[in-house]
């Protein structure tokens, strides 16, 4: 099994949604920046991955790393159940942040194969029965599915070296991913650029170039993101809560700033938000 750290490991799921078609039809040429994976649950579909048609049955898997092109499309008679993931966030040790190191986009495993698919219907009744805490839910599942990818002895290959990050781009990509952890453990504080790179004997200005060069943001547009996520599943699980409240438990004194911060990025008020979910 490849290495991850468990501390840092925390995938981030963009979407989860499964589909049933039937008959014909033909979809547009496309890759994404993010891993997807699309599992074909029942059926057949045709795919053609990297301008390369294949005619794919059911308990097939599909992983497609970032910029990877393709499309899928079926004729008259075919019929398909499938599952689509989008998710960011890997990082398994030597290799790139979400990257995966696969011999072909096209994955039938080895072991755990029924465990997999068990998984997968699991996360198309969840969907289904939309309950409160649902995202929590279909988050844990999807791990479950990642981790059995990790697990197969085919699924993943080593012989992939030649994108591997050398010892100083681990080293950064460590910094970083323990940096993630440290803001998610300690998001409620009193956090500052400052703080963290004193915490990490590394000045504030290097600690925001290697974070943005990691990530693509910085360690305070990071922080934020993290504390409007748990801002969000209070309100999802704590019926009888406050905004005040909410503020307060992931790290703002102020209210009306956190409401602010919390329509710039959801384009809607915490309070409008907490009344839908309640």
């Amino acid at each position: 099994m490849f290495k991850v750290n468990a501390k840092t490991f925390n995938p981030e799921i963009l979407y989860v949604f499964d589909v049933t078609t039937s008959g014909s039809s033909i979809g547009s040429k496309h890759h994404h920046d993010f891993l997807e994976m699309s599992v074909i649950v029942e059926g057949e579909a045709f795919y053609t991955i990297e301008n390369q048609l294949n005619h794919l049955e059911e308990k097939t898997i599909l992983l497609f790393n970032p910029g990877v092109d393709h499309h899928e499309h079926s004729i008259s008679g075919m019929e398909s159940t499938q599952l689509h993931i989008g998710f960011r966030n890997v990082t398994l040790d030597c290799f790139p942040k979400n990257f995966f190191p696969i011999e072909s986009p096209i994955i039938h495993l080895s072991e755990h194969n029924e465990d997999f698919f068990t998984i997968c219907r699991k996360i198309m009744t969840e969907r289904s029965a939309n309950q409160p805490g649902h995202e929590l839910m279909l988050k844990s599942l999807v791990t479950e599915l990642i981790v059995l990818l990790l697990r197969d002895k085919y699924a993943l290959t080593h012989q992939n070296t030649a994108v591997a990050l050398s010892k100083e781009e681990q080293d950064k990509q460590q910094l970083v991913n323990d940096i993630i952890h440290y803001l998610e453990a300690h998001y409620p504080e009193d956090i500052t650029l400052n703080s963290v790179a004193q915490n990490y004997f590394i000045s504030p200005t290097n600690l925001s170039r290697v974070f943005k060069e990691e990530t693509g943001d910085s360690p305070i547009n990071h922080l934020i993101k993290i504390r409007l996520e748990q801002a969000k599943v209070l309100m999802e699980t704590e019926k009888e809560i406050t905004i005040k409240e909410i503020s307060h438990l992931v790290g703002y004194e102020d209210a009306l700033y956190f409401s602010k911060l919390f329509k710039k990025y959801y384009g809607q008020a915490p309070s409008a938000f907490l009344k839908k979910s309640s």
